[in-house]
């Protein structure tokens, strides 16, 4: 299997599967002298981790990180970072009415099929667990990245959408509650929906809305690796992603340019920001932001038809503990790789500049 690595210089390679002993990666490309807030990351760990409110799933797991290289007395070395989070609460045979069928929207079929076997228990490699050794390299990037302040939170649940500009919330307000909104109307209204239609077995997707503030101009390599392109694809990398949009996004396609076009301030911000803080695939200065659309978790309580591995048409209903929507837990996971890509950019600038 290819594809376990992201990144041009800072680089991350996460290995381990769902129900194996442990999940981690390597961190390779982090410059040295860094010095690391342990608490910070592990706080970041906390709000990614499993059973951390009702509207989440139960397993327990304490995701607690252990480093095993690249860092002495505090401070990054320069050399690969390698760590481990153990699995300690894994309940594998909650999995086995599925050893032989195949789960509706699930990577159980286009696995089987282009490995020939796969893991039954929760997904293996393809499950969300995976995003936990993400979530480790993004606390250590957003470190490195200092001054640049990275913000997500949940914006809309379902059909429920808070559409309240950006610069009008209040960001300290967003791990108050534990949908992960700042706005208290709105996370109270999104935490009923979730807990309605958890009690009905079912899921629920969302949006998670992402600002980025203090950014330097200059950032992305055209043609192919601007900024925004490196965004969606780390983006559409994480489970159950289904749409990405920066700026004005589908909406920009229904204006004319003479609406659309951000009209220059004397020292080069703009009056207006609909390209979302990045023009020609380089960062402009202004504020990025961007929305990352989840699809509902397919892991449903009620009875649905499916496939076995035999073709055959079989009845199944999911077991075991699932999120009825991953966007609460999703949050830190979008920060995480909001802070990946900004640091290798970051890295790739300096070497151009050298």
């Amino acid at each position: 299997m290819a594809g376990n690595t992201y990144g041009t210089l800072f680089r991350l390679t996460t290995f381990g599967e769902s129900h194996g002993k442990a999940i981690g990666g390597i961190i390779d490309g982090c410059p040295s002298g860094i010095e690391l807030d342990m608490e910070a990351i592990q706080y970041e760990l906390e709000r990614r981790k499993p059973g951390q409110s009702k509207i989440v799933t139960q397993r327990k797991e304490p995701d607690t990180v252990d480093f095993l290289s690249g860092i002495f007395e505090g401070k990054t070395t320069g050399t690969p970072i390698g760590f481990q989070i153990v699995n300690t609460n894994q309940k594998s045979k909650d999995y086995s009415h599925i050893k032989d069928t195949y789960r509706p929207s699930h990577a159980d079929y286009t696995y089987d099929k282009k490995y020939g076997n796969r893991d039954y228990r929760g997904g293996g490699r393809s499950s969300a667990r995976e995003t936990a050794s993400r979530v480790v390299a993004g606390a250590i990037a957003q470190q490195f990245l200092k001054d640049i302040k990275i913000y997500s939170y949940t914006s809309a649940v379902g059909d429920l959408v808070m559409d309240t500009p950006y610069q009008e919330l209040d960001f300290s307000k967003i791990d108050s509650n534990d949908v992960r909104c700042p706005d208290s109307a709105f996370a109270k209204a999104f935490t009923e929906k979730i807990k309605v239609t958890k009690k009905a077995g079912d899921t629920v997707g969302g949006v998670i809305t992402c600002v980025i503030q203090n950014v330097p101009v200059g950032l992305g390599e055209p043609v192919f690796d601007k900024l925004h392109a490196e965004l969606g694809k780390a983006m559409l990398s994480i489970n159950a992603v289904k749409g990405f949009e920066y700026g004005s996004g589908f909406a920009g396609a229904q204006m004319n340019g003479s609406d659309h076009n951000d009209i220059f301030n004397a020292d080069g911000s703009t009056k207006t920001n609909l390209s979302g803080g990045l023009q020609g695939g380089i960062s402009n200065g202004m504020d990025i932001y961007f929305k990352v659309a989840f699809k509902p978790v397919a892991t449903i309580m009620q009875k649905q038809d499916t496939i076995n591995s035999d073709g055959d048409v079989v009845e199944m209903q999911g077991k075991g503990r699932h999120d009825p929507c991953v966007v609460p837990r999703a949050v830190p996971i979008v920060d995480a790789m909001t802070a990946i890509v900004l640091a290798d950019f970051v890295l790739r600038d300096k070497s151009v500049r050298l």
